[in-house]
């Protein structure tokens, strides 16, 4: 017996300004690249069932060209595979706020799918004695019946998919928007014999959290912030807990992975990655620190940083983040070779960070060096992860907002009026291209 697990595919998930030469948003054309060359691959691999463990679409309304994308690739799915079974749960994304709204996900019913987006559901299927307990993201929102999550004595086979966030593998206080999260003895005593498999979805990475319990990670790049510090190992020390953002892109190349999807031979009980790897080249370069630098070293040590690139700029994503810049050093660049470098890539990120004015830092409820997290960047994380409209650009978004605030926090300190000077959006603000 062996089960297809994939899951966070994200379909209609838009980031840059940039179109293809049809007119499509680049980023959402990846996306559904990707989703094609992974029912390529799962059509090749031919398993016994196929398990999509929710957050196939990135919004719960999500654009023709999406709905469009999932109902073709689900049915040459079912074409290509018509004894294998099609489960697909709803996950945080694509699971409606309220009942009335309805689940787009229902529609893809319609190709023999056994979609399951609100109360949880087993499905049994004779003819592969496998039995599937089924529990979408909304499952997760209410009570929980921990009780009835256990095996169907009646086959042979029995697999959980959910769509859960586990503690641990995202810092304390920084959760994706939406998800619901579950303690790993929630999963019915998972990895213990309860179930002969468990297919997670929510996190991007794919990962082990116990025996017989993984999550397959997503099929491209998707969430808020896929840079972060979240686990990275260039700092002298560690950061603090409230500092810590989920790195995706820094942990799967320590790990050397990339995206794919699982599959699990029930019977061997092995499981083997199939691998995907994206087709648009993602880099964070190693940071700057520019303390003393004039603007031409600067320059010099930006476009050399570049050089380094193991690829050509191109059409990449790239992030370049440089300490210790002064509004004045900031604005003194060659901001002519900065726009060449965005002109490039897909997205060239210049992620210009200032200086602390003091040791002091600004919390919630006043000043003082109390080491509480500062405003700006509670402010920060709230923008990296909330929902914004298809168009917006959020890391130009999330710098805005950050440096608003810490030229109010700055005035204050260093006992300016608020507001005052010019009008610069902060750290990083319009570095995004």
């Amino acid at each position: 017996m062996r089960i297809a697990h994939l899951a966070d595919v994200h379909l209609g998930f838009r980031q840059f300004a940039r179109l293809d030469p049809g007119g499509v948003n680049q980023r959402e054309a990846d996306v559904a690249e990707a989703w094609r060359r992974a029912v390529d691959a799962l059509i090749e691999e031919r398993p016994d069932a196929v398990l999509i463990a929710g957050d196939l679409f990135h919004s719960v309304r999500p654009t023709n060209r999406a709905i469009i994308e999932a109902f073709t690739g689900l049915r040459r799915l079912r074409e290509a595979l018509p004894a294998a079974p099609v489960v697909l749960i709803a996950g945080n994304h694509d699971t409606p706020r309220s009942v009335e709204a309805g689940s787009i996900l229902k529609l893809m019913g319609a190709l023999r799918v056994e979609v399951v987006d609100d109360a949880p559901r087993r499905l049994r299927f004779p003819e592969l004695d496998l039995s599937v307990l089924a529990v979408p993201h909304a499952a997760l929102l209410g009570e929980r019946h921990r009780d009835e999550w256990r095996r169907d004595p009646r086959s042979r086979y029995n697999v959980l998919t959910t769509h859960p966030e586990l503690p641990g593998l995202f810092p304390e206080g920084v959760t994706d928007y939406g998800g619901a999260r579950v303690d790993l003895a929630d999963l019915g005593g998972a990895g213990g014999g309860a179930f002969d498999y468990v297919a997670l979805g929510h996190y991007h990475i794919v990962h082990l959290a116990a025996p017989g319990i993984w999550y397959s990670g997503s099929l491209e790049y998707t969430s808020p912030n896929i840079w972060g510090e979240w686990k990275t190992e260039d700092r002298a020390e560690p950061l603090r807990v409230e500092q810590r953002e989920w790195g995706e892109w820094r942990e799967e190349r320590r790990r050397n992975l990339t995206k794919g999807f699982l599959v699990a031979d029930l019977d061997a009980g092995s499981v083997s990655r199939v691998n995907l790897e994206p087709r648009r080249r993602m880099y964070d370069l190693d940071r700057l620190d520019a303390s003393g630098m004039t603007a031409a070293e600067l320059d010099a040590a930006i476009q050399a940083r570049v050089a380094e690139l193991p690829f050509v700029l191109d059409g990449a994503v790239v992030r370049l983040v440089v300490q210790e810049v002064p509004r004045a050093l900031a604005q003194a660049l060659d901001h002519e070779a900065l726009r060449a470098l965005r002109a490039k890539a897909l997205h060239f990120h210049l992620d210009l960070r200032r200086p602390e004015p003091h040791r002091r830092v600004v919390g919630i409820g006043g000043f003082g060096g109390s080491g509480r997290q500062p405003l700006a960047d509670l402010v920060a994380d709230y923008l990296g992860r909330r929902p914004l409209d298809a168009d917006l650009d959020r890391e130009r978004l999330v710098a805005l907002g950050r440096g608003y605030l810490e030229r109010v926090e700055r005035d204050l300190i260093e006992g300016g009026a608020p507001g005052g000077g010019g009008g610069g959006g902060g750290a990083g603000a319009g570095a995004g291209g």
